[in-house]
């Protein structure tokens, strides 16, 4: 492969962790923070389906952190992602998922391991040392061999107690110690029953963030962890845009991955930015309501003049596809301990808020019927996260079933009305072509 044929080297680094708990994200959102305040342009990532740590991201990076998964993406669309992202980036600081070595089903699916090994790049592994000395060396070794694959550059050592137990950790341990943190409980992250709370909804202190790392961390040595060069890719050819689809954002719908809505784009759609607490429904060809808070916004979203609209939009054959939070403002009520709040009614159901997780984990789809999102027999990926049930009629429509995952009911998801499409799953448009909405939402246009 030729010089000209491959882009240029960055330096990039993958932040993993013994296990969830030990400090990922707030080590990743310290590095981050201290690389922008040298002046670099730090392109951020986040292994697997989460949607709350790249919110974090995106707001201490200023560019949109991109998630990779290959179990929804496939390999070939994690090195995609990855590699079309870096263009105008200093570093890639990419950060993982539970433990290192953690995956789908107890295999090394979608693991930070498998991610780290797709792109060839470097891993720091975060060690909680609290309590330990000599044990933290038993914990870096068994994780430097397990893959022999995986390439562990060196540690970060958290919860670090003192100069003295600092000196015993090094003398212990065998690869470089790229950071010792001391116990700072300032910067621990908030958290709420989804995860943490979303990076727009707190205002993180950066210069703390970036002051922090940079005075516990080797910063110059992360840096020489440069990345192998990634294959040149042919830019897609831009593509007229020939229909609009609104996207609901604001604090109530929050939850998309970054490749959805470029990939929307990418196949010609403008995207009309609106918000269903607060605006009217724009002038566009077809809606995408992603998943988020609708719950902590019952009353605020009834009250608003969209409901009544996405209603008649809906009735009128407007492509409509909502996850998870979509699905249940696109459903008749959400019930609450304080009281139950009207939504649009589009879909034949109301949604019931629990107190304990309803679902959690990948789900696989396949449509059992056309529909606007999917054609018959095509299969979707994507992730299920929620705290609630929707209630159905009996007689309700499903467009997929579920071959992993539990959707609405007995494993059926994606309820059908109208042209309108809701169900809990989040799916990854890497995994399966939009061009159906595009051209449900065409066909719409020119009714």
């Amino acid at each position: 492969m030729s010089p000209s044929d491959t882009k240029p080297m960055i330096p990039a680094v993958l932040i993993a962790g013994t296990h969830s708990g030990v400090g990922k994200t707030t080590v990743t959102l310290g590095l981050m923070a201290a690389l922008r305040a040298r002046g670099l342009v730090v392109q951020p990532f986040k292994v697997g389906p989460d949607f709350i740590d790249p919110s974090h991201h995106t707001a201490v990076c200023g560019r949109p952190s991109r998630n990779l998964d290959p179990f929804m993406m496939g390999e070939d669309g994690v090195r995609r992602s990855f590699c079309s992202a870096l263009a105008g980036a200093d570093v890639a600081v990419v950060e993982g998922v539970m433990g290192l070595f953690d995956g789908m089903d107890g295999t090394d699916v979608s693991s930070s391991a498998q991610v780290a090994k797709i792109l060839n790049i470097p891993v720091l592994l975060v060690i909680n040392v609290h309590g330990m000395s000599r044990s933290a060396a038993a914990m870096e070794k068994g994780f430097a061999e397990f893959d022999p694959c995986m390439r562990l550059a060196g540690t970060i050592l958290n919860q670090v107690g003192s100069e003295r137990h600092l000196s015993m950790l090094k003398s212990c341990m065998d690869r470089p110690i790229f950071a010792a943190l001391p116990r700072e409980r300032e910067m621990e992250m908030k958290s709420r029953h989804l995860g943490l709370v979303m990076g727009f909804e707190k205002e993180h202190d950066v210069q703390a963030l970036a002051s922090w790392l940079e005075g516990h961390a080797a910063i110059d040595e992360i840096l020489k962890l440069a990345s192998p060069p990634c294959p040149a890719r042919e830019e897609v050819s831009p593509v007229e845009k020939s229909v609009r689809i609104g996207i609901a954002q604001d604090d109530a719908f929050c939850f998309y991955y970054y490749e959805n809505l470029r990939e929307l784009e990418r196949r010609g759609a403008e995207l009309v930015f609106f918000s269903p607490l607060q605006d009217d429904l724009p002038d566009v060809d077809g809606l995408y309501i992603g998943g988020g808070y609708p719950e902590l916004h019952a009353a605020r979203l009834e009250a608003a003049p969209a409901r009544r609209q996405v209603k008649r939009a809906s009735e009128e054959g407007m492509p409509i596809y909502g996850e998870c939070g979509g699905l249940m403002y696109l459903g008749r009520a959400i019930e609450l301990e304080t009281g139950t709040f009207r939504m649009v009614g589009a879909l034949p159901g109301s949604t019931i808020m629990t107190k304990r997780l309803a679902a959690l984990g990948y789900a696989k789809a396949q449509a059992i019927r056309d529909n606007p999102v999917a054609g018959l027999g095509e299969t979707l990926r994507g992730h299920e996260f929620h705290y609630s049930r929707f209630e159905c009629e009996e007689d309700a429509r499903f467009a997929y079933r579920l071959c992993r995952g539990k959707g609405i009911k007995d494993g059926w998801d994606g309820l059908v009305e109208y042209n309108t499409l809701g169900g809990y799953l989040h799916a990854h448009f890497y995994s399966f072509s939009v061009d159906r909405f595009i051209e449900s939402c065409k066909r719409y246009r020119k009714t």
